[in-house]
């Protein structure tokens, strides 16, 4: 039986209701009357359920779906205004004992590098990626006990807070592992790691059994229940998300959006981020071989429709996506993106020769940090390396409230500013130095606080000056 506020996968994530959900979205897909409430609802910002957003993805009435966009456009306006928050992934170990038939890092893959770094090899890493400019990391491993136990990732942690190099520092670290014990998740927690992500890759009990035959990871229930036990470990910002193409999107978008509706109604708070990835090439996988693939208008209405449902939640999209993709779906609700990334264990501090390839998936945006960050501000948006909310406490439901209330963008705007301001001054480009320059100038005229006006311009003069690490 269908039940949001269960602590049991099967209940909170029911079959039956996904499926009544689809028949009813298809049923009333050509409603009009329908679907104009759901937009109406929509436009009060206070979010959509999954049958109600399950409509919207399957309307195909020209004129509606572009009322659909345009809200979309709206919203992500009006909760994170032009800023697009940038991260970058870290891979420490690709070793895993699981048998996920998607991934290139399963057990049976005999022929992929296999690789674990240092901590000496984590500081190298860790070092080019402040060179660049990042300021947010998000670790990922494969699941190894033996070789990733959470003692190496916790030391792994306390290297990269460690790390001071010029004026580069990390932080905020993401956490990317597998479903563990709510023991586990309080060691994150006292780690300060910021936002517990992890992907249920399909939310189709059946195929998910199907696609992870071995290892712990076929456990269904474990891993679907995984934020539960990150909470309940005092972790009050999870991630979650899909991997799209192994299963019928509109199965996945109805279950991703249900577990949405779970985290508030059990824990109290949603999910801090929604991941939208795509099945990707990567050593021995090939998309082909998953025939439930869809195409770049498909996402885009995705994109549009996580934006409605959900419209307080961050959307990520990373390098698997191109350049052209993230384009058409940054004005539609993704507030961070990944720039610069590398999907190999190592490879930021030494690029890794192409014999010795230990990539989760290929990149499709090969340009540099300094090249997506000058793109955005050529489309109008403040790149942001703001990590200010998660060292400032206003995380959980404190910034879910913040949010809805409209208040964080008194705090995120000038924090997008000034991280702006130390990005230009010690990493641009010169011709990015330039442009970035005159957004900021054009961007401080929109803080409608005159008191805020005058600490962000002396602190911007103060980072010119050499200081950093200014935040409200």
């Amino acid at each position: 039986m269908y039940n949001p506020s269960s602590k049991k996968a099967e209940e909170f994530i029911s079959h039956e209701e996904i499926m009544e959900t689809l028949a009813y979205a298809e049923a009333n897909k050509d409603n009009e009357e329908l679907i104009d409430r759901i937009i109406a609802k929509a436009r009060l910002r206070k979010g959509l359920d999954h049958r109600e957003a399950s409509v919207l993805l399957a309307c195909q009435i020209p004129e509606k779906v572009e009322e659909v966009y345009e809200l979309a456009r709206q919203i992500k306006q009006d909760f994170y205004g032009n800023r697009i928050v940038m991260f970058a992934p870290l891979y420490l170990s690709n070793y895993c004992i699981n048998g996920c038939v998607y991934c290139p890092y399963h057990l049976k893959n005999k022929h992929i590098a296999r690789k674990k770094l240092t901590q000496d090899e984590i500081r190298r890493e860790v070092i080019a990626l402040q060179d660049m400019g990042h300021k947010r990391l998000a670790l990922e491993t494969g699941e190894d006990p033996v070789n990733n136990p959470i003692e190496y990732v916790l030391e792994s942690i306390r290297t990269i807070y460690g790390i001071r190099h010029k004026n580069g520092e990390i932080r905020r670290v993401n956490v990317n592992i597998a479903a563990t014990t709510v023991e586990n998740y309080r060691k994150l927690k006292d780690a300060g790691i910021g936002t517990y992500i992890l992907f249920q890759e399909t939310y189709h009990r059946e195929s998910y059994e199907k696609l992870h035959p071995t290892g712990p990871k076929h456990d269904y229930c474990y891993h679907t229940e995984a934020m539960d036990r990150a909470m309940e470990g005092g972790i009050d910002d999870v991630g979650i998300g899909v991997l799209f193409g192994l299963e019928l999107y509109r199965y996945e978008f109805a279950g991703l959006l249900m577990h949405a509706e779970h985290l508030e109604a059990a824990q109290g708070v949603g999910p801090h981020t929604i991941s939208v990835p795509r099945i990707k090439r990567a050593d021995d996988i090939d998309p082909a071989q998953f025939d439930n693939g869809i195409d770049d208008d498909t996402f885009e209405k995705i994109v549009a429709c996580i934006r409605v449902a959900v419209p307080y939640t961050g959307m990520i999209i990373s390098t698997r996506e191109s350049k052209s993709c993230r384009e058409r779906v940054l004005k539609l609700g993704v507030s961070q993106i990944s720039g610069g990334s590398r999907t190999s264990v190592g490879g930021y501090a030494e690029e890794e020769p192409e014999e010795e390839n230990s990539a989760q998936f290929d990149v499709s945006d090969n340009r540099t940090l300094d090249q997506v960050v000058h793109w955005l501000m050529d489309q109008g948006f403040i790149p942001s390396f703001c990590t200010a909310c998660y060292r400032e406490g206003r995380t959980g439901d404190r910034f879910m409230s913040l949010c809805k209330s409209g208040q964080i963008q008194n705090c995120c705007h000038p924090n997008a500013l000034m991280t702006l301001k130390e990005y230009l001054e010690d990493y641009a480009a010169p011709d990015t130095r330039e442009i970035g320059e005159k957004l900021i100038l054009e961007e401080i005229k929109n803080i409608p606080k005159e008191k805020v006006r005058e600490i962000v311009l002396k602190n911007l003069d103060e980072i010119e000056h050499g200081k950093r690490d200014f935040r409200f």
